[in-house]
């Protein structure tokens, strides 16, 4: 009889996952706070939808950042704009980001990477990540070059002075844009 300890460690993961009906699908959390989403974040949802099974935006809940829209508004526009794209959900949390892939049952983390200036940070908490669970994997993506300078920040500031934001987010994030700003 073959034993765990006679077989590769190659053979072992494959018998593993071939046993474990939850490791059969892969799925992906793409966790920001999306205040607004751009078509930077859209970018990486398409691409993060093409190497995962499921792939699960969250919305995260992080009143310290102040945020314009509400969790409820920003998961709404997200739902909005990748009801059209196979394998995607939309949800929220708040919490530890590592707590909330557990209870999903995912198996990495997407980031996206926009600057050299993004990776020390990003790095940090993918580090952090999985100290808090080693089973954490981080994947980090970058956005379109045409995306690379486009970030929340910098599209409600141009909204605010009353710049156009149109080949920044989608058509239903600008008019939430202006209807919130016009308040």
């Amino acid at each position: 009889m073959r034993t765990r300890e006679t077989i590769g460690p190659l053979e072992a993961i494959a018998i593993e996952r071939s046993t474990c009906l939850s490791c059969s699908m892969r799925m992906a959390i793409y966790p920001g706070s999306f205040d607004p989403l751009t078509y930077g974040h859209l970018d990486l949802v398409h691409r993060a939808a093409k190497l995962f099974d499921r792939v699960v935006v969250a919305v995260a809940r992080n009143d310290g950042k102040k945020p314009l829209f509400s969790v409820k508004e920003r998961v709404a526009m997200m739902k909005t704009a990748v009801a059209k794209i196979p394998k995607v959900e939309v949800d929220s949390f708040e919490g530890l980001l590592v707590d909330y892939l557990e209870r999903r049952d995912g198996q990495a983390i997407v980031r996206g990477l926009r600057a050299v200036s993004d990776f020390e940070f990003e790095f940090q908490l993918a580090l952090m990540n999985r100290r808090l669970n080693e089973r954490v994997e981080t994947i980090f993506m970058m956005p379109k070059e045409t995306y690379t300078f486009v970030s929340s920040r910098l599209v409600k500031e141009i909204a605010r002075l009353g710049g156009k934001v149109d080949g920044f987010v989608p058509e239903h994030v600008r008019k939430a844009l202006a209807r919130k700003l016009r308040k």
